[in-house]
């Protein structure tokens, strides 16, 4: 039989798998080339009247370009992508041509946004973009690929006469005084000429079709790279409230003054999308569907948690922990009596705190409770943690939520509150679907009660690993490495997966 580490990997491989741009893009884009040639995009059709254009920005756009003029071949007239400086090397080295545009391509590639902050570079690349869209007449289409994760950085073109610096330093203020990366992007939105449906609307009135990967939690067409092709919730009252709750309204460069003082005071008018199609090809939902499939395959009893997964490392350690020992009690016939109600109690106070959006955890416990004790469990979720950082170690926020939640389940097995855990064997598992965590060539880490009762005979203390931040050094230590999850770059990126595989011994 395989071990729950084999199985956990072959479900976090094809969750990832579904996800990269050149299966993901073969799935829904077909190019049907009779008489009246059009484009299929997941069952829509878009009718090629003259020219094809294509656009894009982001990290996974490179990889989706790569296939997409594969798809589009002769149809395909130019395109410009900005990807991040550096990319094409680095999936050259990882030995990844299929990510890589062939050599006579007809799409412009330039590099950018060093570090994830917008540059000269990136600015070049947006302003091409800004007169290609510019250019287009009503029978032209423009198919644009948008990638979440360093897409916003990668398209910056303030309004004019707003410099890229006084944006940047703006930003940066507000970062600095604490805002939220929702109202970074409001400001930025604000006073960019491409986010917030601009490049839609200097591309009307010919047909804008966005393929869109998104690694935002509930994927809003808005947010995902400041949402360029999408009619923008928000106007510029928005963004004077946000800079006056920070104390910045009155400390603004001239030109974001001029900018603001005549922008148009209300959102555009849905009808000024009527030419724009907005289609999200790949997400976390989509990775989960995939690996529950595989779970299934492989004979467990596989639900999904959640797509929308996020908060404080430790408290959504704590929600899995607590998950974990319900199931194992279901497993040894202890579904029913205090200690599974205890656990409920607890389990449904939390999920409330975290405010998982979309999350009936009731109706979850409920398909938890018909599973039935003969079948292995695998319990299947992703989003995004957060980590406070207080030391100076090595890890990212998946291995750290690895190791919280076996520390977690070592704790509470030593109490013997839940002793039917014993008859259980656990594995977690926690990974970025981009390939890295943190600053470490992990993607993250599976972890079991086992693996940390081992490392405190061994004389570890887990908790100073923990509270160091060390999650990496700590994995490193075991059978070489063997607990660490490490992909590689995979090209793409739709935020984090974790599986718990349960099984009765």
């Amino acid at each position: 039989t395989m071990s729950l580490r084999e199985h956990a990997l072959s479900l976090f491989r094809s969750a990832v798998g579904t996800v990269r741009p050149a299966p993901m893009l073969k799935r829904a884009l077909k190019l049907q080339r009779d008489d009246c040639p059009q484009l299929l995009v997941k069952g829509q059709a878009f009718p090629v009247k003259r020219d094809l254009y294509l656009v894009g920005f982001g990290k996974a756009v490179l990889g989706m370009a790569a296939a997409a003029e594969e798809i589009l071949g002769d149809h395909l007239t130019r395109g410009i992508i900005n990807v991040p400086l550096g990319i094409q090397e680095s999936l050259r080295q990882a030995g990844m041509q299929e990510m890589l545009l062939k050599p006579h391509s007809k799409i412009q590639v330039i590099e950018g946004a060093k570090n994830n902050l917008p540059d000269a570079e990136a600015l070049k690349g947006a302003v091409a973009i800004q007169k290609l869209a510019e250019g287009l007449t009503a029978d032209d289409l423009l198919l644009v690929l948008i990638s979440g994760r360093g897409g916003s950085a990668l398209l910056p073109a303030p309004i004019p006469p707003i410099l890229l610096e006084e944006k940047e330093k703006l930003t940066r203020m507000l970062a600095s005084r604490g805002a939220a990366i929702q109202e970074l992007n409001i400001v930025r939105k604000t006073l960019s000429v491409l986010k917030g449906g601009g490049l839609a609307q200097l591309a009307h009135p010919a047909r804008v079709v966005s393929l869109i990967l998104s690694d935002v939690i509930g994927d809003p067409l808005d947010i995902i790279a400041s949402g360029p092709t999408a009619a923008s919730s928000h106007n510029v009252q928005d963004c004077l409230q946000i800079l006056t709750k920070y104390s910045l309204l009155h400390s603004l460069p001239k030109s974001v003054e001029t900018v603001l003082s005549s922008s148009p005071t209300k959102p555009s008018a849905p009808e000024n999308y009527s030419h724009v199609s907005n289609i999200i090809l790949g997400s976390n939902t989509l990775a989960l569907e995939e690996a529950k499939r595989q779970a299934e395959g492989l004979g467990y009893a596989a639900l999904v948690l959640s797509a929308a997964v996020h908060g404080e490392v430790g408290r959504v350690a704590t929600l899995y922990c607590q998950l974990i020992q319900l199931v194992c009690l279901g497993l040894a016939g202890l579904g029913e009596g205090p200690p599974s109600d205890e656990l409920r109690g607890n389990l449904l106070q939390l999920a409330a705190q975290l405010q998982i959006p979309g999350l009936d955890l009731e109706e979850f416990l409920q398909a938890l409770r018909g599973l039935g004790p003969d079948r292995p469990v695998c319990i299947l979720a992703g989003g995004e943690t957060t980590v406070q950082l207080q030391g100076n170690g090595k890890g990212g926020r998946n291995q750290e939520l690895a190791l919280r939640v076996g520390l977690g389940l070592h704790r509470a097995q030593a109490m013997g509150a839940s002793s039917p855990q014993g008859r259980c064997e656990i594995l977690f598992l926690s990974g970025g679907t981009d390939g890295q965590d943190g600053p470490t060539e992990a993607a993250g880490a599976f972890c079991s009660p086992a693996l940390v009762a081992e490392a405190l005979q061994e004389g570890l203390d887990v908790e100073a690993f923990l509270s160091n931040n060390d999650s990496y050094t700590f994995f490193s230590q075991f059978q070489g490495g063997h607990h660490l999850l490490v992909t590689g770059l995979t090209g793409t990126n739709v935020m984090d997966i974790q599986a718990i595989l349960i099984r009765a011994m």
